[in-house]
Protein backbone atom coordinates (compact mmCIF):
# COMPACT_ATOMS: atom_id res chain seq x y z
CA UNK A 1 0.00 0.00 0.00
CA UNK A 2 1.34 3.41 -0.91
CA UNK A 3 2.01 5.83 1.88
CA UNK A 4 -0.86 8.27 2.33
CA UNK A 5 -0.10 11.91 1.71
CA UNK A 6 -2.01 14.38 3.82
CA UNK A 7 -3.78 17.31 2.18
CA UNK A 8 -2.47 20.74 3.18
CA UNK A 9 -5.24 21.42 5.71
CA UNK A 10 -5.15 17.79 6.94
CA UNK A 11 -8.95 17.75 7.19
CA UNK A 12 -9.96 14.21 8.20
CA UNK A 13 -6.30 13.15 8.28
CA UNK A 14 -6.82 10.82 11.24
CA UNK A 15 -10.35 9.61 10.55
CA UNK A 16 -9.22 6.13 9.35
CA UNK A 17 -12.38 5.35 7.42
CA UNK A 18 -11.09 1.84 6.60
CA UNK A 19 -11.42 0.70 10.22
CA UNK A 20 -14.68 -1.21 9.91
CA UNK A 21 -16.67 -1.27 13.13
CA UNK A 22 -17.69 -4.87 12.50
CA UNK A 23 -14.01 -5.91 12.57
CA UNK A 24 -12.77 -3.51 15.22
CA UNK A 25 -14.14 -5.48 18.16
CA UNK A 26 -11.71 -7.58 20.23
CA UNK A 27 -13.38 -10.97 19.79
CA UNK A 28 -13.99 -10.48 16.05
CA UNK A 29 -10.44 -9.20 15.69
CA UNK A 30 -9.37 -12.60 17.07
CA UNK A 31 -11.72 -14.63 14.88
CA UNK A 32 -10.62 -13.03 11.61
CA UNK A 33 -6.88 -13.85 11.85
CA UNK A 34 -7.78 -17.32 13.11
CA UNK A 35 -9.69 -17.87 9.88
CA UNK A 36 -7.32 -16.03 7.54
CA UNK A 37 -4.49 -18.33 8.67
CA UNK A 38 -6.61 -21.45 8.02
CA UNK A 39 -7.70 -21.52 4.39
CA UNK A 40 -9.40 -24.87 5.04
CA UNK A 41 -11.48 -23.21 7.75
CA UNK A 42 -11.97 -23.99 11.41
CA UNK A 43 -14.72 -25.79 13.31
CA UNK A 44 -16.61 -24.08 16.10
CA UNK A 45 -14.75 -25.72 19.01
CA UNK A 46 -11.36 -24.96 17.45
CA UNK A 47 -12.30 -21.28 17.02
CA UNK A 48 -13.62 -21.21 20.57
CA UNK A 49 -10.29 -22.53 21.86
CA UNK A 50 -8.13 -20.29 19.64
CA UNK A 51 -10.01 -17.13 20.59
CA UNK A 52 -10.66 -18.02 24.25
CA UNK A 53 -14.40 -17.37 23.90
CA UNK A 54 -17.46 -19.03 25.39
CA UNK A 55 -19.97 -20.81 23.15
CA UNK A 56 -22.41 -17.89 23.37
CA UNK A 57 -19.81 -15.21 22.69
CA UNK A 58 -18.35 -17.01 19.70
CA UNK A 59 -21.78 -17.76 18.31
CA UNK A 60 -22.87 -14.12 18.54
CA UNK A 61 -19.67 -12.76 16.97
CA UNK A 62 -19.79 -15.33 14.16
CA UNK A 63 -23.40 -14.25 13.49
CA UNK A 64 -22.27 -10.63 13.13
CA UNK A 65 -19.47 -11.62 10.75
CA UNK A 66 -21.85 -13.78 8.70
CA UNK A 67 -24.45 -11.01 8.49
CA UNK A 68 -21.71 -8.71 7.17
CA UNK A 69 -20.82 -11.31 4.50
CA UNK A 70 -17.32 -11.85 5.90
CA UNK A 71 -17.65 -15.45 7.10
CA UNK A 72 -19.35 -18.49 5.58
CA UNK A 73 -20.52 -21.61 7.44
CA UNK A 74 -20.98 -25.27 6.46
CA UNK A 75 -22.76 -27.78 8.64
CA UNK A 76 -21.89 -31.45 8.73
CA UNK A 77 -21.02 -34.27 11.07
CA UNK A 78 -17.81 -35.82 12.28
CA UNK A 79 -17.93 -39.04 14.25
CA UNK A 80 -21.71 -38.79 14.37
CA UNK A 81 -21.55 -35.38 16.05
CA UNK A 82 -22.76 -32.19 14.38
CA UNK A 83 -19.97 -29.82 13.38
CA UNK A 84 -19.95 -26.34 11.85
CA UNK A 85 -17.01 -25.29 9.72
CA UNK A 86 -16.31 -21.59 9.26
CA UNK A 87 -14.24 -19.92 6.53
CA UNK A 88 -13.65 -16.39 5.39
CA UNK A 89 -15.64 -15.45 2.34
CA UNK A 90 -13.81 -13.89 -0.59
CA UNK A 91 -15.22 -10.50 0.45
CA UNK A 92 -14.17 -11.20 4.05
CA UNK A 93 -10.58 -11.82 3.01
CA UNK A 94 -10.50 -8.66 0.84
CA UNK A 95 -12.03 -6.48 3.56
CA UNK A 96 -9.80 -7.91 6.27
CA UNK A 97 -6.65 -7.22 4.23
CA UNK A 98 -7.88 -3.64 3.62
CA UNK A 99 -8.55 -3.32 7.35
CA UNK A 100 -5.03 -4.51 8.18
CA UNK A 101 -3.58 -2.00 5.73
CA UNK A 102 -5.53 0.76 7.47
CA UNK A 103 -4.22 -0.41 10.86
CA UNK A 104 -0.70 -0.30 9.43
CA UNK A 105 -1.34 3.34 8.50
CA UNK A 106 -2.41 4.07 12.08
CA UNK A 107 0.87 2.56 13.30
CA UNK A 108 2.92 4.51 10.71
CA UNK A 109 1.21 7.72 11.80
CA UNK A 110 1.52 7.22 15.54
CA UNK A 111 4.59 5.14 16.31
CA UNK A 112 7.37 7.54 15.30
CA UNK A 113 5.88 10.29 17.49
CA UNK A 114 4.83 7.96 20.30
CA UNK A 115 8.31 6.53 20.89
CA UNK A 116 9.98 9.95 20.93
CA UNK A 117 9.43 11.29 24.42
CA UNK A 118 9.91 15.02 24.83
CA UNK A 119 12.09 15.98 27.78
CA UNK A 120 9.17 18.02 29.07
CA UNK A 121 5.62 18.60 27.95
CA UNK A 122 5.23 21.48 25.51
CA UNK A 123 3.85 24.72 26.89
CA UNK A 124 0.11 25.21 26.56
CA UNK A 125 -1.08 27.85 24.12
CA UNK A 126 -2.05 31.16 25.74
CA UNK A 127 -5.49 31.06 27.33
CA UNK A 128 -5.50 27.28 28.02
CA UNK A 129 -5.66 25.94 31.55
CA UNK A 130 -5.71 22.37 32.88
CA UNK A 131 -9.23 20.96 32.94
Amino acid sequence: MAKRTAPRDESGRYSYDGLYRVLHEKARLGIMPSLVTRAEGAVFNELKRLCALTDGNLSRHIDVLQEAGLVEAWRGTEGGRPQTLYRLSHEGRVRFVAYLEELEQVVRDALPKAVKRPERAPDLPPGFQPA
